[in-house]
């Protein structure tokens, strides 16, 4: 399992595969593709930016392998661009517990709560192949454990603060078309009434 979870817990791995699926939604998605990546990028802008980030200041948890001694900690070779990684020899350590005081950013994860966000914004756009989405974010949140960065609570944390960002986003979105769009892009308005599919 190391190489698979090594990949799936590699977010510059997987940036430039993301980007191109943003850029091929934009441009081929019509207007529900559009109107979903707006709310993925508002939804990961709150997530992310705001709550992850505040919290991990505010809590300052440790990581599992600042605390204890021994824990596998594989990762992919560290080359540019990390796609040639993929194929080379991981790198094993094993953590050694840091003298405290501790303090740390562990709790919450930015990976699976900014994965569960995509995956609950993809879901209320697509509905029934949205649900699919929640596999692979749920890989990478469990892939957090295995390398040793995250404790599970925080990442149960983190499902809720991702999910829960983004039906909060979402849901204002959809209150804020539906209130002026009407009266800014009336043409585009009648022909999407609502920014959520039925």
């Amino acid at each position: 399992m190391d190489r698979f979870m090594c990949i799936a817990t590699s977010i510059s791995l997987w940036i430039p595969f993301l980007i191109l699926i943003g850029i091929l939604v934009a441009l081929f998605g019509g207007f529900r593709g559009r109107a979903a990546l707006v709310c993925v990028g508002l939804s990961i802008g709150l997530v992310d930016g705001v709550l992850t980030n505040n919290v991990k200041d505010l809590v300052q948890r440790p990581r599992p392998y600042q605390l204890i001694d021994g824990l596998r900690m594989p990762e992919l070779a560290r080359v540019k661009p990390t796609i040639l990684a993929v194929g080379m020899p991981l790198r094993l350590g094993r953590s050694a517990a840091e003298i405290g005081p501790y303090g740390g950013r562990s709790l919450p994860s930015g990976h699976a709560a900014n994965n569960f966000a995509l995956a609950t914004v993809v879901t209320l756009f697509y509905r029934r192949w949205g649900w699919l989405y929640f596999l692979p974010a749920s890989i990478v949140a469990y892939s957090r454990i295995y390398v040793a960065a995250h404790w599970p609570s925080d990442i149960l944390v983190s499902i809720f603060m991702g999910s829960g960002g983004a039906l909060i986003v979402t849901a204002l979105a959809a209150w804020a078309w539906n209130r002026w769009a009407p009266r800014w892009v009336p043409a585009l308005a009648l022909r999407h009434p609502d920014l959520l599919p039925a």
